[in-house]
């Protein structure tokens, strides 16, 4: 076996030679970092947990102030970067879901269906009742889009009825259409959202009576629920019951749980 004559040849170039006490001052500097970290995450944490939470005067009483304005920057920030004429996708009918994902039922009541009317409040002293044979009289709107779900999921299915602008426009609800927001809710009141006027009026929002091109079945929100493609599924009232109009914030059932107001896609 051959030995070779120099072994310094054998011993890898530019390595230094192993120093304990600098790596044991590595070791203390991440420990400590890591550890620093961790306390400044707890304290957030802990100073977001005890945070006062909003005033039952506003609409989105419920969570915490400084999450709220976290929310609130994002949604006036989408608001500034979206334009309120920007179109979701459509897609051809034939590739909606046969039967869409049913998700919710917070408000439904099929005895409302029964004798259901929709109450229009244009003011304080004035409303306007309205049947769904009455509704339907509108021209109508159908397509197919890519629902989404706020919980991950989503689902391309086919929607008809009245384009909210069309109705506001037949009713002459003009004048409350100059308001900052439209607030919807179930006839007993138990779900109830605000959308802010643009997406109210964009050209895709509409007033539903139809899934896959048959009339609304119960689970779906019957006899009328709100499309809004440009809004999470959260957004999208099902079984409307009551339609008014304001410059403040109408109470929304999710913003109240923490969600974001604008919810927008």
């Amino acid at each position: 076996m051959e030995t070779p004559e120099n072994t310094d040849q054998q011993q890898p170039k530019n390595v230094e030679p192993f120093d304990a006490r600098k790596a044991n001052r590595r070791t203390f500097i991440s420990s400590l970092t890591l550890l620093a970290g961790g306390a400044f995450a707890y304290w957030g944490w802990d100073q977001l947990y005890h945070a006062p939470k909003e005033t039952a005067a506003d609409a989105t009483a419920g969570a915490r102030a400084p999450l709220r304005k976290v929310l609130d920057m994002n949604g006036e920030l989408a608001e500034r970067v979206v334009s309120p004429d920007h179109l979701s996708k459509t897609y051809p009918k034939a590739m909606a879901a046969k039967k869409p994902r049913v998700n919710g039922k917070i408000g439904l009541n099929n005895k409302a269906i029964e004798d259901w009317k929709l109450t229009v409040y244009k003011s304080t002293s004035e409303n306007i009742s309205l049947t769904l044979e009455e509704i339907k009289k509108l021209p109508k709107t159908e397509f197919a889009f890519e629902f989404k779900c706020v919980e991950g999921w989503s689902q391309i299915s086919h929607w008809g009825g009245v384009k909210f602008s069309d109705f506001i426009k037949h009713y002459n609800l003009t004048e409350q259409a100059a308001m900052a927001y439209v607030g919807l809710n179930t006839p007993d009141k138990k779900y109830y959202i605000g959308i802010d006027m643009p997406s109210a009026l964009h050209p895709q929002t509409l007033l539903c009576y139809e899934v896959s091109g048959q009339p609304l079945p119960p689970e779906h929100g019957a006899p009328l629920r709100l499309i809004i493609p440009t809004k999470y599924g959260i957004k999208n009232l099902k079984q409307i019951g009551n339609i008014f109009f304001s410059n403040e914030r109408p109470p929304d059932y999710w913003a109240e749980l923490g969600y974001d107001y604008f919810s927008g896609l």
